[in-house]
């Protein structure tokens, strides 16, 4: 059997301090790479330019990280690529790891394959910012009691996806609340999820997630209304799970 054809995507904000070097370090793994450019102000764009044997698109303003997400898969779609590894730009995720994705899809025994920083605890991985590990865990359990999803970190953007399972669903969500209806999706279509474990890196804890986003309540809110959406279920049949969930954001 040939080996799968698979593009190594990254989405881009106003990464230019870590941009060239992240890149360096992909390349060292993959020949096939593109970069979903979200309307970076702070050099970024520059920097792509400057590139040889990349690929680019360039959003002329800030679209989402879900969007940068979707584009990427249509471009692969578009192109013939068998997969699709998604991989952040900010040095949380590391290059390094994706030969453990590659070693994942030719084993041909899933169509998700998901990185998750909580499967295995390693000593040196640092700690998550309190919000965000309370979130993750929220949300995991939630879509644990609603969808029966065993995974143990439901917002990892390191992935590997196969990209005739990508068509099965129908992607729209721009911004980070992105999770909430890829999963549901996902599991409507059946797709066959796994999980490997990815180093958990917090080089900046204060990073931001935007406007109201940055307050962890109104962050949970946003999700769990996107996932209320995408499941098409009347909000006051879940109440009990929400008040839950909201109580452990603040426990």
């Amino acid at each position: 059997m040939s080996e799968p054809r698979t593009l190594v995507a990254m989405p881009v904000f106003n990464e230019a301090p870590t941009l060239e070097r992240v890149l360096r370090c992909v390349r060292r793994f993959s020949d096939d790479l593109l970069v979903v450019n979200d309307g970076s102000t702070d050099g970024s764009e520059a920097i792509l330019r400057a590139q040889r044997d990349i690929s680019v698109i360039h959003h002329p303003e800030n679209r989402g990280y879900g969007q940068s997400l979707i584009d990427a898969f249509e471009f692969a779609a578009r192109r013939g690529f068998d997969w699709v590894i998604t991989i952040d730009c900010d040095e949380q995720h590391e290059p390094a790891r994706i030969p453990d994705f590659l070693t994942a899809i030719r084993e041909d025994d899933a169509d998700l394959i998901s990185g998750s920083r909580y499967l295995n605890d390693h000593a040196n991985d640092d700690d998550a910012p309190p919000d965000r590990r309370r979130i993750n865990r929220t949300i995991t359990e939630v879509l644990r009691i609603l969808l029966d999803l065993r995974v143990t970190d439901s917002f990892c953007g390191f992935k590997a996806h196969r990209v005739s399972a990508l068509r099965r669903l129908s992607l729209t969500e721009p911004g980070y609340a992105f999770p909430l209806q890829f999963w549901p999706q996902c599991v409507r279509a059946g797709l066959r999820v796994r999980e490997i474990p990815v180093r958990r890196i917090y080089h900046d804890a204060s990073r931001s997630f935007g406007e109201t986003l940055d307050n962890p309540a109104a962050r949970l809110q946003h999700y769990l209304e996107v996932l209320l959406t995408e499941l098409r279920v009347d909000r006051t049949a879940l109440e009990p799970v929400l008040s839950c969930c909201v109580s452990c954001l603040n426990d």
